[in-house]
């Protein structure tokens, strides 16, 4: 079955940078498009970032274009968030997710093509 494990989540200042991990086994990871996903205390659960099965394709939620960068490493079976420019309103959970093929959908899926999450990782951004 496919599990996904996050990790680098953490304390860090506003204005500062912190990079996720997802590491995903029980699939040909290569396949399969990912991305993440967050869910600040009170709220729920936004989208952030999804990249192709290849890397070549990636899009962002506009709250953090520009500042967040998904990319991936197929033969490590892991996908990255590297985040710069933190601010507060960032604090949340952040999920990984894995698509049900090998590219994520933008049109009419608030889940933009994913099927498979992780259990998060904890980012808190102090102001």
């Amino acid at each position: 079955q496919v599990q996904l494990v996050e990790s680098g989540g953490g304390l860090v200042q506003a204005g500062g940078s912190l990079r996720l991990s997802c590491a995903a086994s029980g699939r040909t990871f290569s396949s399969y498009a990912m991305g993440w996903f967050r869910q600040a205390p009170g709220k729920e659960r936004e989208f952030v970032a999804v990249i192709s099965w290849s890397g070549v394709n990636t899009y962002y939620a506009d709250s953090v274009r520009g500042r967040f960068t998904i990319y991936r490493d197929n033969a490590k079976n892991t996908v990255y968030l590297q985040m710069y420019s933190l601010k507060a309103e960032d604090t949340a959970v952040y999920y990984c997710a894995q698509g049900s093929g090998r590219y994520y959908s933008v049109i009419g899926d608030n889940d933009y093509g994913m099927d498979f999450w992780g259990k998060g990782t904890l980012v808190t951004v102090s102001s």
